[in-house]
């Protein structure tokens, strides 16, 4: 059985946070949590990969498509669509965006460590995310003015909502001889029952 402190979730840092010179800040956040990098590697994310990545069904394409009619009639913009293709165009925008430049994708090993992740990183939305996360920091788009220009919500991160997800996702992006299994000195501080080994 697995010890709760290998839980494993994936964070994958955007074009825009990669043009932005973020990745640094980013994944300082993450390790200062006190989350381990098992998995790291820069480059380009590949079409096939995306739409198997996000795997969204109907229901989803529909009520994402019917906020972005709600968002472009309330900037006075016509809605010739339907609310489906309205929200495929989430995907395809997704996808022309995360393959518009190199990104960086790991795997991140913690207690709780897609919760930790979903935490620091804030919503999807930034303006709406708190103060204090990832998103809420450093970026300021919304998702009606992406609508407006159709486009893909620059966000800076991909990140696992859960478990399960990112048991789904990792797979995709990393082999298991890409993830690597090792213990650092942090781990003794954050998870040793008794402190073994502090005083001399």
């Amino acid at each position: 059985m697995q010890h709760p402190k290998q839980e494993r979730t994936l964070v994958i840092i955007k074009p825009d946070g990669i043009q932005r010179g973020l990745v640094g800040e980013i994944i300082k956040r993450f390790e200062r949590a006190g989350l381990k990098i098992v998995a790291m590697k820069f480059g380009m994310a590949e079409e096939a990969v995306l739409w198997k990545h996000y795997n969204k069904d109907d229901a989803w394409f529909e009520k994402k498509g019917a906020r972005i009619i709600e968002d472009r009639k309330a900037a006075g913009m016509s809605a010739d669509k339907q609310a489906i293709e309205y929200g495929k165009d989430i995907i395809r925008a997704l996808v022309k965006f995360m393959t518009a430049g190199p990104v960086v994708m790991m795997v991140l090993e913690g207690n709780q460590a897609a919760a930790v992740v979903v935490k620091l990183v804030g919503t999807t939305e930034p303006t709406t995310s708190d103060v204090g996360t990832i998103r809420g920091d450093l970026t300021l788009d919304s998702y009606a003015i992406a609508a407006i220009d159709d486009r893909a919500v620059r966000n800076l991160i991909h990140c696992s909502e859960n478990v399960a997800e990112a048991n789904r996702e990792i797979p995709l992006w990393f082999s298991e001889k890409e993830k690597i299994s090792y213990k650092t000195v942090q781990e003794g501080i954050l998870y040793d029952v008794n402190l073994d080994g502090i005083l001399e």
